[in-house]
């Protein structure tokens, strides 16, 4: 019996979707797998990105609870500023986890597996969507973690506010991750690499709104925190935690900024490594 044969056109641009999924797809995951198990094997790792915050949530929580006494009268100033320290402190285990996810950029560089990468028959985009994506969920793995200790804040929300400030977190982890992907890729020195963050990382969350609300700085630096995207992210994540207070700006508008901060680092992250005049150092 003869067979009919499809008409002409299809197979071809099925093999052609077969293999741009084979391309980035196959890649990214590869890659982005590669980061979750190298991570969760440095135990000391793991355990540094979660005490590392917990400590300064608690030391810096009780020790600057007398700047906040005028927000609590009653006597209570301690955990009012640990309540309100609380969101900072997930963002901060957040940047640490992108900030050495990203490191490992430079590693692979030095140790020539990325170059083996760039050499393989595979889009460039896969490398940047496996990385970040990668370094996004190990990051937002942290956050989530962190958020057991929301009945020691005081955090006392609906589940509409959990699943908000999740989807903050996951917001602001491939954020940052992305960004620090942006500062990594056309460096070969994790000195440098570190003298940046010191430079740009650290500041952006210290003007973030996680240690005191932009409304009680000075005109210069009030200004600053607000156009610091991760201000909104901060704000956003205080928006679900403590929905009963207060905050800089409304949930919708916080979120906005983040989706904003999110599509623009990315897209940049992406512009980078497709620059084929920039070739990382082998």
């Amino acid at each position: 019996m003869a067979t009919r044969s499809l008409p002409a056109g299809i197979a071809p641009r099925a093999g052609a979707r077969d293999s741009a999924m084979a391309t980035l797809w196959t890649p990214a995951y590869s890659l982005w797998r590669r980061e979750l198990v190298r991570f969760y094997r440095q135990k000391a790792r793991v355990v540094g990105v979660i005490a590392s915050p917990l400590l300064f949530w608690l030391v810096l929580g009780s020790g600057f609870s007398k700047t906040f006494q005028n927000h609590n009268p009653g006597g209570a100033a301690s955990a009012h500023y640990l309540s309100y320290f609380f969101p900072g402190a997930i963002i901060m285990i957040v940047l640490f986890t992108a900030i050495f996810s990203m490191m490992s950029l430079i590693q692979d560089r030095n140790e020539g597996f990325l170059l083996s990468v760039l050499a393989a028959p595979i889009s460039r985009s896969a490398i940047v969507l496996g990385k970040v994506l990668g370094g996004a969920t190990l990051a937002a793995i942290q956050g989530w973690i962190f958020l057991v200790f929301c009945p020691l804040a005081g955090v006392h929300t609906s589940a509409a506010g959990i699943l908000y400030s999740l989807l903050v977190i996951a917001l602001t982890s491939f954020s940052l991750t992305a960004l620090g992907f942006v500062i990594a890729w056309p460096m070969d020195s994790t000195q440098a690499f570190h003298a940046v963050i010191n430079l740009i990382l650290i500041p952006l969350w210290l003007l973030s709104g996680a240690l005191f609300p932009a409304s009680g700085a000075s005109g210069w630096l009030r200004l600053v925190m607000l156009l610091n995207p991760l201000t909104y992210g901060v704000d956003a994540l205080r928006n679900g935690l403590f929905p009963a207070e207060a905050t800089t700006f409304a949930p919708g508008f916080n979120l906005a900024i983040t989706l904003i901060f999110c599509a623009f680092v990315f897209v940049g992250s992406w512009a980078i490594v497709n620059r084929r005049t920039n070739k990382p150092a082998a």
